[in-house]
Formats: structure tokens, C-alpha cells, sequence
């Protein structure tokens, strides 16, 4: 795996690249600001990115425009995000596009190094990493979605999909059988209207609609 690095930080950039490269997992560039990461990304064409949100001139959101960017311009590119505090709004507009391949951690996770290369890993390989306190903090302030028409259960187990956990993962978490969460999972996708389609996945699919709810 091939992978870009955006960070502001010079301790936190040369630190997840360390960690990778302990996984087998090369950085082709590590980059400090958003216009240096789209040259990375136009000249080296990775496997993944991953995006400080807040980077300079301004400290606001330029590496997430940076990454939507990317997306923008390398459809189906890989992105994981890496940010200090919870910003839903951050959040949605990344992966309001409907793409697979996206994740949102906040950085202490990348201190949990099984956690963080375990989201490095999915996210590469198409699928979604949102950490519990984003998840946690859009599920208490999202109103008249459908995922209103979710139990508790259906959204603690959607809560954990989101976070890229497989079915089996999820019933080792909540302790029932892979038979009661397949049938929660089933429930969500009709409660979200996700029929089966072959162009997505629809475990991503679910998440999205929640996330752009």
C-alpha cells in the first residue's frame, strides 16, 4: 500500500509514517499543507491519503477541501481524515458525495495503533472508518431523517457499522449471535430504503444516508 500524507505537524507527520512503515505500508510523500497535497497525489497517484483537517495558512479546513479536492479530481480516491476535535460539519461534506473509501478519526485514535491501521486498512480497501464520537455526536443532533425510524438497537449496530465493523465484529461487541445482527442490518437497510444494487456497496450506503441525514 501506497499512501500520502497531509499534516501540519512535524512530531504527528513523521510519527504516522513511522507507525506505517512498521506495518509494511510505505509513504510516498508526507506533505504539510493542502496545495502540496494534491501535487503529491497528481504525481504519485496512492493508495490512500491521510488528511489533517486544519492546516496552514489559516488553521480552519483547508486539508478537507484539500482532500474533497483529490476525491474531486481522482474519483473513488481513498481518504481518511485525521482531526483534533469532533466537526460534523466537516464530516458530512466529505462524505455527503455518496463514494465509499472515507473515514473521519479524531487523532488521538492514531495512539491505539491496532485501531488507526486497522481504519488505514479498510479505508483502502474502499470502505468506511467514522469514529464513535462523530457517529455519537450526529445521531444526538440529527432530526426528521429516516434514520429516526430506527430502535436504539438498529442505531447502535449502525453506529458500529459505520466504524467498519463486519457483522461478526458487531456481535462479539454487543454480545448476541451473527443471526440477530444480520437481522438488524436487514432492518436498517428497509428502514433506510437501501434496496440491493450492484454499483454499492450497501453497508456504505447506510452509513452515507445517515451521515448526509
Amino acid at each position: 500500500m501506497r499512501v500520502v500524507i497531509a499534516e501540519d505537524s512535524v512530531l504527528l507527520r513523521v510519527g504516522v509514517q513511522r507507525l506505517l512503515a512498521d506495518e509494511g505500508i510505505e509513504t510516498v510523500a508526507a506533505v504539510e499543507n493542502g496545495d502540496d497535497l494534491l501535487d503529491a497525489v497528481t504525481e504519485h497517484r496512492p493508495d490512500l491519503c491521510v488528511v489533517d483537517v486544519r492546516m496552514p495558512p489559516t488553521f480552519t479546513d483547508e486539508g478537507l477541501r484539500a482532500a474533497i479536492e483529490c476525491r474531486r479530481r481522482f474519483p473513488g480516491l481513498p481518504v481518511l481524515v485525521l482531526s483534533q476535535y469532533v466537526e460534523e460539519r466537516y464530516a458530512v461534506e466529505l462524505l455527503a458525495g455518496g463514494a465509499s473509501g472515507v473515514g473521519y478519526l479524531l487523532k488521538e485514535r492514531v495512539a491505539d495503533v491496532k485501531e488507526f491501521v486497522d481504519a488505514v486498512r479498510r479505508v483502502a480497501d474502499g470502505g468506511t472508518s467514522i469514529d464513535h464520537e462523530v457517529i455519537t455526536q450526529l445521531m444526538v443532533r440529527s432530526k426528521k431523517s429516516p434514520v429516526d425510524k430506527l430502535t436504539p438497537r438498529e442505531r447502535e449496530v449502525l453506529g458500529l457499522m459505520a466504524q467498519g465493523l463486519s457483522n461478526t465484529a458487531i456481535a462479539n461487541t454487543l454480545v448476541v449471535s451473527d443471526g440477530a445482527v444480520e437481522k438488524h442490518v436487514g432492518n436498517i437497510f428497509a428502514k433506510l430504503g437501501l434496496e440491493p444494487s450492484n454499483s454499492e456497496h450497501r453497508r456504505v450506503r447506510a452509513v452515507l444516508a445517515y451521515l448526509d441525514s
